[in-house]
């Protein structure tokens, strides 16, 4: 919970038609398991008292009576339990009929929120029975008097953040739902009491509704639906709850079932996000001038620690899904290279400059330099493709950039820096027996004087190779491969490099597809230390630590500016069949280290394409001193 994790959760219960009694038996009984399974925010369908398709019996005295007495008793029958939750019931009130939605929590009720936008149409002919509620006001209840109106956000007490608000079923399926002005005024969390009968396409339309509201209001979304037990004389109902959490599904149920579905969200990730997004409507401010009923509630065992059931990707970079992923690494590629096209136009430039390793981060810009120029109609034999074997160039690498270089008909050339940089040693009196930083960025910034040079003569464009895991840990080389005239990878993160250098293969003839292939499998290397009988020695993941574990803290650094030791918790669950907590926080100062330290070097990048949520780029996405001290960050390490 220190986290910010708080469980939330959806119920289909197995509705008896028009008796509230048992229904509040079945309700409470559904409770006390939601509770059970750690679930503090609760969600039930729309009329779930009395069930949602008893059509003109609602206007019958003795079913309304019963759904009181229902309400009543869930109330009492539920105040040792530590949750908030909703059912729904419908209300007489002057002389009116509510379709309403009652919000209870430790034995009281914080208030009654009445749907407001009531459907006259094809299937449905609510209007028939009931009357779209007022924005605010009160109601009497059993003898009290309460909140009443829809425009009403319950806050937590014992966590702030958590804060309330409910609409019913169609007041999200119009153009403005009220959900919009709830997350406007505060409100996290949204849950929806529907009933949204089943029709053919109707789910996917369903979750896109809710995934997206969820998105726009960056809140979490509960959506309750009605199921089993509802008349099947003109619908059927199949019980779809969704929980969603800023644009992402977290669960579903199956259709057709019934019962519970829950899952953690994540309450400060959707404050963080809303901090972010400066064009976020808040309105609290104007709160008391407002006609929203704030209700304070209390969860005191809301903090408690327990395991959690959210699940964190090891690669939020990269889809799981294989179709998914595919995608994104078209659209990606078709950015960059669109990209480097326009700037190559802009120039005038006929040529464009590679420094080719035989590694993922050159032959990916060489991919994406490839689709540039047939986006512009030019030919490959404008690409130069600049091999430069230094003291610890492999074989491997050597060839596989020649293959890939050749076989896509670029002019290939081979320039051996030995000769160079040992001239260079002797120059500023350098003894090449050490292999200090000295010898490996002497390296890097002889091969950037080649490309720089070749541009000139060439009248074309050095492309840099560079990606958003190298920049975030500075690992490059100030003034050598860290300089570029357009830096196609500079938003590309390592983890993402790989998939997109195997999708290219995959879209590949057979023996281009072979050496991408090969290039894939070879651990990342800068290759500047001398190596034996042609092995590669120099492995940067030994050095720097797994780009994996990188990536993931880069993501939510940047992405939600979370703290070290939440991230180090997301980490150890998200790889725990893969690091220990020891290696997770190890790699985990690295980075934070390395990422304040090296500030310097993204301040001055040279242009490149955004492509993901996630940019270094000075000019656009991150801005921060070169000199800011990092104390903090690493004492909220050394507190775990």
């Amino acid at each position: 919970m220190k986290h910010g994790l708080i469980r939330i959760g959806s119920c289909t219960p197995k509705v008896v038609l028009g008796d509230p009694l048992r229904n509040a038996e079945i309700i409470v009984t559904e409770v006390t398991k939601a509770s059970a399974a750690g679930v503090s925010v609760l969600c039930f369908p729309e009329l779930s008292l009395t069930g949602y398709t008893c059509s003109d019996l609602f206007l019958q005295k003795i079913l309304r009576a019963q759904a009181v007495a229902s309400l009543i008793k869930i109330v009492e029958d539920t105040k040792d339990i530590p949750i908030v939750f909703t059912v729904g019931l419908p209300i007489a009130y002057h002389s009116k009929l509510y379709n309403c939605a009652a919000v209870i929590c430790h034995g009281q009720i914080l208030g009654f929120v009445p749907k407001k936008n009531i459907p006259n149409f094809g299937e449905f002919y609510e209007r028939r029975h009931f009357s779209a509620g007022p924005s605010s006001g009160t109601i009497q209840f059993n003898g009290q008097s309460y909140p009443f109106g829809s425009n009403q956000i319950f806050v937590c007490n014992d966590l702030p953040e958590l804060r309330i608000s409910v609409e019913i079923c169609e007041d999200l399926f119009v153009p403005s739902p009220p959900s919009s002005s709830h997350a406007a005024f505060g409100a996290t969390v949204i849950l929806n009491l529907s009933a949204s009968d089943e029709l053919v396409t109707k789910a996917e339309f369903r979750r896109d509704l809710v995934r997206m509201q969820s998105a726009r209001l960056i809140c979490a979304y509960a959506y309750a639906d009605a199921g089993t037990g509802e008349s099947t004389t003109d619908m059927v109902f199949a019980g779809h709850n969704i929980i969603s959490e800023n644009g992402k599904v977290l669960c579903e149920s199956t259709l057709f079932s019934d019962g519970l579905i829950f899952q953690d969200i994540d309450i400060e990730l959707l404050t963080q996000d809303r901090l972010r997004q400066s064009t976020f409507p808040d309105l609290t401010a104007q709160h008391l001038s407002s006609d929203y009923i704030r209700t304070d509630f209390s969860l005191p065992n809301i903090k408690a620690s327990r395991d959690t059931v959210r699940l964190f990707d090891k690669h939020p970079f990269v889809p799981s899904d294989h179709s998914d992923r595919d995608k994104r690494c078209n659209d990606i590629l078709n950015i960059q290279a669109h990209g480097l096209a326009r700037r190559l136009s802009h120039t005038n430039s006929k040529s464009a400059i590679i420094g080719v390793s035989g590694g993922l981060d050159s032959t990916l810009a060489l991919i994406v330099t490839i689709r540039a120029f047939d986006i512009l109609g030019l030919p490959h034999k404008g690409i130069y493709t600049i091999s430069m074997p230094g003291y610890g160039s492999t074989s491997r690498t050597r060839e596989n950039s020649e293959i890939f270089s050749t076989k896509s008909d670029t002019t290939f050339m081979t320039i051996p820096i030995h000769d160079a940089v040992a001239l260079h040693f002797k120059d500023i009196g350098h003894d090449p027996n050490i292999h200090d930083v000295t010898y490996e960025n002497s390296q890097a910034r002889e091969r950037t004087q080649i490309l720089m040079d070749l541009a000139n003569r060439f009248n074309g464009l050095v492309i840099g190779t560079g990606d958003l895991s190298e920049l975030a840990l500075g690992w490059a080389t100030y003034n050598g491969d860290h300089m570029s005239m357009y830096s196609v990878n500079a938003s590309v993160p390592k983890t993402l490099v790989k998939d997109l250098v195997l999708f290219s293969a995959r879209q590949s003839e057979p023996d281009i597809a072979e050496v991408l292939c090969d290039i894939a499998a070879t651990p990342p290397s800068p290759e500047l230390i001398p190596h034996d009988n042609d092995t590669m020695t120099q492995i940067t993941e030994d050095l720097v630590g797994p780009y994996e574990l990188h990536d993931f803290f880069l993501y939510y650094f940047i992405r939600y500016g979370f703290s070290p030791s939440k991230i180090a918790y997301m980490a150890t669950l998200a790889f725990m069949d893969t690091y220990d907590f020891q290696t997770i926080v190890k790699w985990l100062k690295v980075f934070i280290r390395r990422f304040f330290s090296q500030q310097f070097k993204r301040s001055c990048l040279p242009d490149g394409p955004k492509v993901g949520s996630v940019s270094l780029s000075p000019r656009g996405d991150w801005r921060m001193p070169s000199d800011a001290l990092v104390d903090a960050w690493m004492k909220s390490i050394e507190s775990l």
